[in-house]
């Protein structure tokens, strides 16, 4: 793939992301997931984690931690945003982006955390992926 298609597709990955209202659910992420990463794909959630190897593997990992974060806005009214801004990839191979999650309890408590985002493709589904530089604001308790 060309750069410019590496970033089409990162874009399109991107906002499919971010356009999910995880009050209705979280399979759609797990659709993306099929959609955009290939069998054999290797993540990295944060230093010092292991990897996540295998698209059933991250399957199941965000189906753990989605589940609660469901529950909580379609019963407990917590709003949930998802942003990512595309960051030019020093290296020239493959794609970056940053990412802030933003939690607002029904109280107006809030709690904002940012990661950004490494991606190695392979034939048009990502095969690596890390996340990085991760950062917390806000309450601890919502």
């Amino acid at each position: 793939m060309t750069l410019a298609e590496l970033d089409h597709q990162d874009r399109r990955l991107n906002a499919a992301i971010g356009s999910v209202d995880i009050r209705k659910g979280f399979e759609s992420y797990l659709d993306i997931v099929d959609t955009f990463y290939s069998e054999d794909v290797e993540v990295i959630l944060g230093e010092g984690t292991e990897p996540v190897r295998g698209r059933d593997d991250l399957r199941s990992r965000l189906s753990e931690f989605l589940a609660p974060i469901h529950m909580m806005a379609e019963v407990g009214g917590l709003s949930v945003t998802v942003q990512s801004t595309a960051v030019p990839a020093p290296d020239g191979a493959g794609t970056d982006s940053r990412w802030e999650a933003r939690f607002r309890a029904a109280s107006g408590s809030t709690r904002t955390f940012s990661w950004s985002v490494k991606r190695r493709w392979k034939e048009g589904r990502v095969n690596y992926e890390r996340h990085y530089d991760h950062h917390v604001v806000g309450l601890r308790s919502l």
